[in-house]
């Protein structure tokens, strides 16, 4: 390989590097902002049928959704087009992801059980699946962070 075809390569390389250090900091942006709103809505128990619980539930509701489509389509879906070439990033990629989607699964279902207000109704049912929420949401974390760290490690 030549000089020249060796910096070309290695500029390849660090712009790969580049989009997934930019997909991987708009992931955590989206995490922490609805870690931030699950914290606030949280915070009103016990829930109450008012309208300050509803503006809560349905912005933790919208949070929770843009961080979950980030992660899809800014981290995942670079894995998935295999512009990642490095095996531990792909091996962890492959031992994650299905868990990482049944987790996706339970986010949608409560998106779909909260979005309307009309949840509210059953408050004691609110506080036990936000609980149940939260675990999975930690479990999901931890998931996400093992690909983190393989994509950050300078290899």
């Amino acid at each position: 390989m030549t000089k020249q075809e060796q910096k070309f390569r290695e500029r390849r390389v660090a712009d790969r590097r580049s989009s997934s250090h930019k997909a991987i900091k708009e992931l955590v942006q989206t995490r922490t902002e609805m870690l931030a709103s699950y914290g606030k809505l949280a915070s009103h128990q016990p829930f109450a049928q008012d309208g300050e619980v509803g503006v809560l539930l349905q912005k933790f509701c919208e949070a929770l959704i843009d961080y979950t489509a980030s992660a899809h389509f800014q981290l995942y879906r670079f894995i998935e087009l295999e512009k990642e070439r490095r095996g531990s990033v792909r091996k962890a990629a492959e031992q994650n992801y299905g868990k990482i989607v049944m987790t996706t699964k339970s986010i949608l279902d409560f998106n779909d059980r909260y979005e309307d207000e009309s949840a509210l109704e059953e408050p004691d049912r609110l506080k036990t699946d936000l609980s149940g929420l939260g675990e999975i949401i930690a479990r999901r974390i931890e998931l996400e962070d093992k690909l983190i760290k393989e994509l950050t490690a300078s290899r």
